[in-house]
């Protein structure tokens, strides 16, 4: 392949991720009366879900967030099992597993433009990697734990970064009510907000590799999810230059931090990396 072929491929892949990231945050916020009247929609389609992490209470939002999803029905359904919400996740995930974080997640969007302020980048390594394990904690603890036992929504209400942005923040702002009943707790969110929008200007996603439970779910999916990234063996030299240049924590091409970002396409030197449906 020529200089200028690969060079083509490699900006028509990242112009086509990119505009499907930005249709993907538009069609989940296109309730534009929200924005102007400062208000949640609450229609029909509201019980439905997205399939990335995107605010049930921002103004915009059309439909609910799988992971908000998930705690209101262990929280609604103490003594019996959430089957809809459950179910959902793991359609999402059967189908496209973390293609949903590269592909459809608003926040996600977030942080690979908060990636590209320039700064010091802080690379990949065996201490990011370790890190990588703080989202399932996360997950057990917050989303799990935190709403069966102490009845809270844990990861909503304690640390969602994207909730505080795309929600509390803009309903505070439009609400001059809502302002009033500011307390430590809002704070406390807005300081991981803060945190984590720093966090995410030298660290590539960030949220997503270290923190982001919904992402932790959908990474036991992304072995064996039907559509995503293949590998195709006869072709591979095992150079690894997919490894080396994927900025997130993956050992190998498609294993759980692989998001399907396409990086990994754009530096194979065989072509034999593609999308397609993988069974």
């Amino acid at each position: 392949m020529s200089v200028s072929g690969s060079g083509d491929k490699k900006m028509t892949l990242s112009l086509k991720r990119r505009y499907i990231q930005l249709i993907a945050a538009v069609l989940y916020n296109c309730n534009i009366k929200g924005f102007v009247s400062g208000s949640i929609y609450k229609g029909d389609i509201k019980g439905l879900c997205v399939p990335g992490l995107n605010c049930y209470s921002c103004p915009g939002a059309i439909a609910a967030c799988p992971l908000g999803s998930l705690q209101s029905g262990l929280l609604s359904s103490k003594y019996k099992v959430p089957y809809y919400i459950l179910g959902t996740i793991v359609l999402f995930g059967l189908f496209l597993g973390r293609f949903i974080c590269g592909f459809l997640c608003p926040f996600g969007l977030i942080q690979e433009l908060l990636y590209k302020i320039p700064s010091k980048k802080i690379k990949k390594s065996k201490v990011t990697r370790m890190l990588t394990y703080l989202k399932y904690l996360i997950l057990l603890v917050f989303v799990v734990a935190i709403p069966l036992i102490k009845l809270a929504p844990g990861f909503c209400k304690y640390i969602c970064p994207a909730g505080t942005l795309l929600g509390g923040i803009p309903l505070t702002y439009m609400n001059p009510e809502l302002r009033k009943l500011i307390g430590y707790l809002f704070s406390w969110k807005v300081f991981i907000l803060l945190l984590m929008i720093v966090i995410c200007i030298f660290g590539y996603r960030s949220f997503c590799r270290f923190v982001c439970p919904l992402g932790a779910i959908y990474s036991f999916f992304n072995p064996i999810a039907f559509f995503g990234i293949k590998v195709d063996m006869d072709k591979c030299i095992h150079c690894d230059a997919c490894v080396r240049n994927c900025r997130m924590d993956v050992k190998k091409v498609c294993d759980r931090e692989c998001i399907h970002c396409g990086e990994c396409i754009k530096h194979c030197p065989v072509d034999a990396i593609s999308y397609s449906k993988r069974f």
